[in-house]
């Protein structure tokens, strides 16, 4: 074996295991006691190592065992190799498990900044080294985005056309008049629909889930409110509405993202109510990583109640 020559094969890792047991002990006995095999079976896997390799990787006799030049050449990256390939299983077993992982969540705007850390911070307490990634849409777009598996689930309104995925309900989200306190101190509970007529009105943009439903209501209702501001975010809808520029009509769980604690209050409207329910939506054919599933639960168990 004075020779060298092109590997004639890749060798495998239990064949490298066995190399690298020796190469510490320098006992084949020792190694073929502790390996649980034969000493003449740990021989022919080291001879047909060094076969496989074209180098000697061993000189030994009745005495002693010792590495070859090409032996203690080959030892460090037998090392490195066996410690990444059990890493790398490791942490595969940590992700089958759900321990590790990624997990997309896409969210209505108007439900994501509320409902969502909450669960993320439950999570991440045994759940540290998972990364959860939350994707803002509207309703439309988040069932595209689980058509396209961009998302492995979403928390949105009940889907248009529900073919093809699920949905599984959290909570029914109340639509409330508000305003002001001063400018709703005169104004029953619950308010009149004509309140909307006789007050400047402020609306979310015309794409939003709130303003879809909010449409159907005052449609419902036989009203036609004239539309002072349109405002793609909540705090700037809460905003307004402290300045006195006029009142909403916007779901009981965002009023807490108005962003003007103190300077708002609400009412409900008269019948006929006005809600949309929130839950949770994913494919029927699709197979969620553990980590993905397991978070999906967690957020279904949430004692939620949107008045609070």
């Amino acid at each position: 074996m004075g020779k060298t020559h092109a590997m004639a094969r890749t060798p495998s890792m239990s064949s490298l295991r066995l190399f690298l047991q020796v190469a510490h002990s320098l006992s084949f006995s020792d190694t073929a006691r502790t390996a649980h095999i034969s000493q003449p079976a740990l021989s022919r896997t080291i001879k047909l190592l060094e076969e496989d390799l074209g180098v000697r990787l061993f000189d030994r006799n009745s005495r002693n065992v010792n590495l070859t030049a090409a032996g203690a050449a080959l030892l460090p990256t037998v090392e490195r190799l066996t410690a990444e390939f059990d890493m790398a299983f490791r942490e595969l077993g940590e992700t089958f498990q759900g321990q590790r992982g990624r997990v997309v969540v896409g969210a209505l705007p108007s439900v994501a900044a509320d409902l969502l850390p909450k669960a993320i911070a439950r999570f991440q307490e045994s759940r540290p080294q998972v990364e959860i990634v939350i994707r803002e849409n509207l309703t439309g777009s988040l069932g595209q985005n689980l058509q396209d598996r961009l998302i492995d689930f979403a928390v949105t309104t009940p889907p248009a056309d529900g073919e093809g995925t699920r949905f599984q309900p959290l909570f029914d989200d109340d639509y409330v008049l508000v305003g002001r306190p001063e400018d709703l101190a005169g104004i029953a509970n619950p308010a009149p629909w004509r309140t909307f007529v006789d007050l400047p009105f402020i609306a979310m943009e015309s794409r939003s889930s709130v303003r879809m439903l909010t449409d159907v209501a005052f449609s419902n209702a036989g009203i036609a409110p004239k539309t002072r501001y349109e405002c793609a975010q909540l705090a700037t809808v809460g905003a307004l509405i402290a300045q006195g520029l006029g009142i909403s009509l916007l779901p009981r769980s965002t009023l807490r993202l108005l962003g003007m604690t103190g300077q708002l209050d609400w009412r409900m409207p008269e019948p006929p109510r006005v809600s949309r329910q929130i839950g949770l939506c994913w494919l029927k054919d699709r197979t969620l990583a553990p980590v993905a599933q397991d978070f999906l639960e967690l957020v279904a168990e949430q004692n939620i109640d949107p008045e609070n």
